[in-house]
């Protein structure tokens, strides 16, 4: 698995750093005493309302639309088991890795809250199903984000039932049944209002938000450089990101933004070589000028985000719940909206940064744009294409990226025969958002590589300690200018360092404050 320490959980609500070191690095998770007791006294509240004569939904009774229906007790372990089979009803393409333990470990951090009913066994299962590596099948389709996401956590506790398929924790797709004893895990046997705690909750939209997040915190500094990288080589000017200008529009992103923009050119003999009265441009163009203002409102959003994402970490959402004074309640905490709606703001702030990045790209390319570089920065203009068609691709990105940036969270589709009328759609933003970050990784790459290359064209002239560091880690993957040559592997070289983060570390150890 991971040399990374072990999550602990039930004591404190989990950290963003917490999600990704088990979703995305596989580390392993262990359960406080304090949690386990607290499960098991809260269970005994659950034991008490099993034997009442009187219906209690979610103990005694059906679900959703049935939750009039009172279940004998000798019909309960049934009831249990069809609820899991039946929501496990998820179809499309599996779903990652990461975000499949994502929703195992935010679904255990509620379990652990001895506010659902389970028992401490069940809370200790899927802790093993964690450690063991054993990721469940989740497929794209089957959430609309309300009561949670239902499907996508119901595969989880099939699994735990020793039912379905996972893959291990090589990859191997195998049967639940075989997985579980490889682990020396016992299939779990549902009691009494285990089923509703494992399916009840927002869990795979918030894990995709908070990975989203991660990931964006890393976009949005290689965007800066990036940006700067095309300011320098265009011969652009950094003066329009000086502090006393951004203080006069006191927004905290487009402030960080134009920090970064101020570090990352600084000490730049290109910019320098073209200050003073004999440049007589008056301003750059709104791509190039106005960047730590889409920049910076994108940071301003992930703020934002990161808030909600932080309050439903600390939240447990089930229904029905048991309070701390041992009274159980139906809510409608499960409904996603809050998660979906902030999903959807990040999915808009990635399509403009990635907008506004592609234009930056394309101004390099243009000979009446670009200030004397060649046309598509080829070699032989005429026999080479140079780097046009990469321009293409950024521009196709950014034409899905605007179809994705289409809010999922103004939709919603009755079910449940209209018990369920009003749904969040917070997976499916999630989804969206999830392929708006990899296009947006995408686009950036492609402003990277034409910086890079554009600043090498710009010789004898050297660019910034910073750039220039950039640039020369990009040539350790992509060759520098010359003849036309097999370019997606270029593209697809740089992309890998924008998404590891490789560039965002270059760039802030070589910024000059």
């Amino acid at each position: 698995m991971t040399d990374l320490p072990a999550v602990l959980i039930g004591d404190a609500p989990l950290s963003p750093a917490d999600v990704v070191a088990v979703a995305r690095h596989g580390a392993s998770v262990t359960i406080s005493s304090a949690a386990l007791d607290r499960v098991a006294g809260t269970r005994r509240v659950i034991d008490g309302l099993a034997a009442d004569p009187h219906p209690h939904y979610g103990v005694s009774t059906g679900f959703g639309a049935l939750a009039t229906t009172f279940i004998a007790p000798d019909r309960r372990l049934q009831l249990q088991a069809s609820l899991i089979r039946s929501h496990a009803a998820g179809t499309g393409a599996e779903v990652e890795r990461e975000v499949v333990r994502g929703l195992q470990l935010l679904r255990l951090q509620t379990l652990s809250s001895g506010r659902t009913g389970v028992r401490p066994v069940v809370v200790e299962t899927y802790a093993a199903l964690l450690n063991a590596g054993i990721t469940p099948i989740v497929r794209e389709y089957g959430s609309l984000g309300c009561s949670g996401d239902l499907a996508p956590l119901a595969h989880i506790a099939l699994a735990a039932m020793g039912e379905g398929d996972v893959r291990d924790a090589e990859g191997t797709l195998i049967p639940a049944s075989d997985a579980l004893a490889a682990a020396d895990i016992h299939p779990l046997t549902l009691v009494e209002k285990e089923g509703l705690a494992l399916i009840n909750g927002t869990d795979g939209m918030l894990g995709m938000l908070v990975l989203a997040l991660h990931d964006l915190e890393t976009l949005l500094v290689t965007a800066d450089m990036a940006a700067a990288m095309s300011v320098e080589s265009q011969l652009g000017t950094d003066a329009v990101f000086a502090a006393d200008l951004m203080a006069l529009r006191p927004q905290s992103g487009q402030a960080e933004s134009a920090a970064n923009l101020r570090a990352f050119l600084n000490d730049s003999p290109i910019v320098h070589s073209h200050k003073g009265p004999e440049d007589g441009r008056v301003q750059d163009a709104y791509s190039l000028r106005c960047s730590p203002q889409v920049h910076g409102t994108a940071h301003d959003t992930m703020g934002y985000a990161s808030t909600i994402a932080e309050r439903e970490l600390a939240s447990v959402i089930d229904n029905p719940v048991i309070t701390v004074d041992g009274r159980i309640e139906s809510n409608g905490n499960f409904h996603g909206a809050p998660v979906a709606a902030v999903l959807d703001f990040l999915a808009i702030s990635v399509a403009d940064v990635a907008s506004i990045s592609e234009r930056r790209t394309d101004r390099a390319l243009d000979p009446a744009r670009n200030h004397g570089l060649p046309p598509f920065l080829a070699d032989e203009v005429g026999v080479d294409s140079g780097l046009m068609i990469a321009q293409y691709a950024a521009a196709g990105i950014v034409s899905e990226l605007k179809r994705l940036a289409v809010p999922a969270s103004v939709d919603s589709i009755p079910s449940s025969a209209m018990q369920e009328d009003h749904v969040s759609m917070g997976w499916a933003a999630a989804r969206k958002l999830r392929r708006a970050i990899d296009g947006l990784g995408r686009v950036i790459a492609i402003e990277v590589l034409t910086g890079a290359r554009a600043l090498d064209l710009r010789a004898p002239l050297q660019a910034g300690p910073a750039t220039g560091a950039v640039r020369d880690l990009v040539r350790t993957v992509a060759a520098g200018p010359g003849p036309d040559r097999f370019l997606s592997p270029d593209m697809e070289a740089v992309t890998a360092l924008v998404q590891s983060g490789a560039i965002a570390r270059i760039a802030k150890e070589h910024a000059n404050d």
